[in-house]
């Protein structure tokens, strides 16, 4: 396929952090994405919450299942458009790597706790400085451009991040809505009237609507983005599920106990760094001890941060 006049080239690169040597058979796009997806934080992503803390059942999403539907949902989308599909792969893979266990509500832990964390620059700084045992993954700028600005205020240089950051919003918009309709949150016939209308009532027709609107408008445009008629829309269905879903009393229930796990786990080892993993200790000389606390608490599973904290702080029965 010949690529569209917009479409970033892997031979016009702007390269990466540090000079190495090109790979024969893979583009500079294509080794990026293979970087990403072997990464311990990319692997982490599977115990790590979407929206719903500590579900019942399945088939609720998880970071790593929100990154391989945005990943199909940009592909298609930059396919249509003629853009380079391996940088938009890569963008994509790497776009949540940095965030924190228990989704968001633990992103706005850590945010209060240390007074500045966002999960799109822990994702470019988990790219560039923790993986590799702090030597970092060293990918493109294009990449690390688009992973910084994937969220709704960013402003990626390439309309391969625009893709990304169009179709992160546009995944998690639909699979909360199913996840939330699946946990009986919300029913399908409590969206707005416009939505329905516009999307139809089920999830593939949601996902269709929007990504066939995207595709549409931003060939007769030449802008990556929705049509003046969707946009209007899209913005209607965000709304309705911050104000019934992410803010819903019944299902941040929980936020106040991520809060307690997290702040008591920092408070721990800012005061016992030596306590750290190795990895983490021989940062600290170089970023100090409350930037690499806080790395290490982002790069938790809910999991792994729920048992630490039981065996730091939950005393053990009597034998």
């Amino acid at each position: 396929m010949t690529l569209a006049p917009n479409a970033a080239f892997a031979d016009a690169s702007q390269g990466r952090m540090r000079k190495e040597p090109e790979c024969p058979m893979r583009t500079c796009y294509v080794r990026d994405a293979d970087r990403i997806l072997h990464s311990k934080a990319f692997r982490r992503l599977k115990h790590k919450t979407q929206v719903f803390l500590a579900p019942e059942g399945d088939h609720y999403r998880t970071r790593m299942t929100h990154t391989l539907e945005v990943v199909s949902i940009a592909k298609t989308i930059a396919r249509a458009l003629r853009l380079n599909e391996d940088l938009t792969v890569a963008i994509a893979y790497g776009h949540d790597i940095g965030h924190t266990p228990f989704g968001h509500a633990g992103e706005r832990a850590l945010n209060t706790i240390t007074g500045n964390f966002r999960h799109n620059e822990q994702s470019l700084r988990a790219a560039d400085s923790l993986e590799k045992s702090g030597a970092g993954l060293n990918l493109t700028h294009e990449v690390r451009d688009g992973i910084l600005n994937h969220t709704s205020s960013g402003k990626p240089a390439t309309a391969e991040g625009k893709v990304v950051q169009i179709s992160d919003r546009l995944a998690y918009v639909c699979h909360d809505t199913d996840d939330a309709i699946r946990a009986g949150v919300i029913t399908a016939e409590a969206l707005p009237r416009n939505v329905i209308y516009a999307l139809g009532k089920g999830y593939s027709q949601r996902i269709n609507a929007l990504v066939s609107d995207v595709i549409e408008n931003s060939i007769q445009t030449g802008i990556v983005g929705y049509s003046a008629s969707m946009r209007p829309v899209a913005q209607e269905f965000y709304g309705f599920l911050y104000e019934t879903v992410y803010v819903n009393p019944e299902v941040k229930s929980e936020e106040r106990k991520v809060f307690g796990i997290l702040e008591r786990l920092y408070e721990y080892y800012l005061k016992a760094p030596i306590e750290l993993p190795n990895d983490y200790i021989a940062l600290i000389s170089r970023y100090g001890t409350e930037r690499i606390v806080a790395d290490y608490i982002a790069g938790m599973t809910d999991r792994y941060a729920t048992n630490l904290f039981v065996q730091l702080f939950v005393p053990r029965g009597s034998s």
